[in-house]
């Protein structure tokens, strides 16, 4: 169903992330002064929505979020970047899940704490289909399972391409993945009982990979199987790196007219490589889209 801008839906969590970066992460009761800050919207389906409409495209976010000040800097924050947000907490006076994150400056590695998806359960809007009619593919992160699990299972008799973000094995996870067309997942996603793309073929996925920071992307397929290089880049900062991927990911394949093959799966994960990258060269979670024409 392509068009010709790509229509991505993404389905998960929305945080507002404040970033500090820091010379180390503090000891107890320990006091730092950061050298930068930045205050975001976050969460994986949100970043890799952001990402999905730098690079050109349509970017519709289903998530919660909530009428407390902190969900209003949020919401405002995904519009100017493009992402149409559908609030399904909308009704909520709670302040959102809030991530504080630190990010250590010389090596890039960070450190967040957040309640993420905790506080509410979600079901699907009433206007569930139009949403889906709208888009080319689904992105899932697993958060707010009950309504990812919902989507897909809609996404799928639509035709619609679907996408997991597998950061972490989550309660209900089994239940999402038979509706889920490409998974890629990190190094800390464990399934119970087997590694990564054994399970996930076993429970359906057609394509399917694990990524793991600077080392090679291996993937399988149902005729092949083999490993995608990450450019290598001087590292400011990782935050959203895996979010970033999944965001070019979804624009790669969403530009296919088609249900993608193999060989669009492999030169997705690519390019998807080389954005996620890039964005790991810049402090916070925005600063790599700016100045930059979409790719």
């Amino acid at each position: 169903m392509a068009r010709g801008r790509p229509a991505g839906l993404f389905v998960g969590l929305c945080t507002l992330d404040v970033i500090q970066l820091v010379d180390h992460p503090p000891g107890a009761d320990e006091k730092l002064t950061a050298r930068d800050q930045l205050v975001a919207a976050g969460g994986p389906a949100a970043n890799a929505a952001v990402a999905f409409a730098h690079l050109g495209g349509t970017a519709a976010l289903l998530t919660a979020i909530g009428r407390h000040a902190l969900g209003a800097a949020a919401t405002t924050d995904l519009n100017a970047s493009g992402v149409t947000v559908t609030d399904l907490a909308a009704h909520s006076l709670e302040p959102p899940a809030v991530s504080s994150v630190l990010v250590t400056e010389a090596t890039g590695e960070r450190a967040v704490a957040s309640t993420n998806a905790t506080r509410h359960r979600l079901a699907p809007p009433d206007d569930l289909d139009t949403l889906l009619a709208a888009c080319d593919i689904v992105e899932f992160d697993g958060h707010h399972m009950e309504l990812a699990v919902a989507t897909a299972r809609a996404a799928r008799a639509a035709g619609r391409t679907t996408l997991f973000d597998g950061g972490s094995w989550k309660p209900g996870t089994e239940t999402l993945l038979p509706f889920i067309d490409v998974a890629v997942c990190s190094a800390d996603f464990h399934p119970p009982g087997t590694d990564t793309l054994r399970f996930l073929r076993q429970q359906g996925v057609t394509w399917s990979a694990v990524s793991a920071g600077a080392a090679p992307i291996v993937w399988a397929a149902p005729d092949a199987e083999g490993t995608v290089d990450v450019p290598t880049v001087r590292v400011a900062d990782t935050l959203g790196a895996g979010d970033v991927l999944h965001g070019a990911l979804a624009h790669h394949l969403a530009r296919r007219a088609a249900r993608p093959t193999t060989e669009d799966f492999v030169a997705a994960l690519t390019e998807a490589a080389e954005v996620a990258s890039r964005s790991c060269t810049s402090f916070g979670t925005r600063a790599w889209t700016a100045g930059r024409d979409p790719s």
